[in-house]
């Protein structure tokens, strides 16, 4: 089974194709995108839950750590949420000038969150969970999101 680390990276390139999709479809047709951004939206709610109802969840009661990375981390969750309803918004609106604006502003911040959380978050919680790393992500990868 893989890592903690392994498993969250790999979840972060999946996600990263259907928003790099999203955008392709979305240069075609606001109309047509609207599929694969509810999919990306979909994904990306999935891989957070995943993080903070299961990988955060453990990491903070490993370390007692409350206030750290996993607090930073869920904020800049919420901002994203905020943006990709603003995705769904401008596909409604069929407004494509607010649809590349946002998704623009999403990238940079989802490249920059993903870096932070693999390069040290990922790396911390796999050095204080590795002796629970099999059912973490097991539990991780059995998570229905709500």
């Amino acid at each position: 089974m893989s890592t903690i680390k392994e498993y969250l990276t790999n979840d972060h390139r999946k996600c990263d194709e259907v928003f790099a999709s999203m955008e392709a479809k979305a240069g075609e047709s606001l109309k047509d995108a609207k599929e694969l951004t509810e999919a990306f939206v979909a994904d990306m709610e999935h891989h957070f839950q995943m993080e903070e109802r299961v990988m955060f969840a453990e990491f903070e009661t490993k370390t007692g750590m409350t206030q750290g990375p996993t607090a930073m981390m869920r904020q800049e969750h919420m901002q994203m949420r905020a943006l990709m309803k603003q995705l769904l918004e401008a596909i409604t609106d069929n407004n494509k000038n607010k649809f590349f604006g946002t998704s623009e502003t999403l990238m940079i911040l989802l490249q920059q969150h993903n870096m932070k959380e693999e390069q040290m978050l990922y790396t911390m919680a796999q050095q204080h969970l590795s002796a629970e790393s099999d059912r973490i992500v097991e539990m991780m990868d059995s998570l229905v999101v709500e």
